[in-house]
């Protein structure tokens, strides 16, 4: 099954290391805490919409851009379920 806040944290994680950002540096940005935020990229903490916004603000790309890329992954996965 998939988790979709374990794909959500990929994502984040994967667009944070792509641009060579610490988590102390996005988590500053974003304004929350660093613990809260590796969390959330670990699949353990399930973001709010809002902070979910704050962090692609930190990162500078669009929530839309994430979300679809979380969405193209979970049809992935689900076609590979059902084949």
């Amino acid at each position: 099954m998939i988790v979709l806040r374990q794909v959500i944290g990929d994502e984040l994680r994967r667009r944070r290391q792509d641009q060579g950002r610490t988590l102390r540096d996005v988590s500053g940005a974003a304004a929350v805490s660093l613990g809260y935020l590796s969390e959330v990229e670990r699949g353990h903490k399930e973001a709010s919409s809002e902070l979910l916004a704050a962090i692609c603000s930190a990162l500078d790309v669009s929530l839309a851009d994430v979300l679809a890329s979380v969405s193209s992954h979970v049809a992935a996965e689900e076609s590979k379920a059902h084949a």
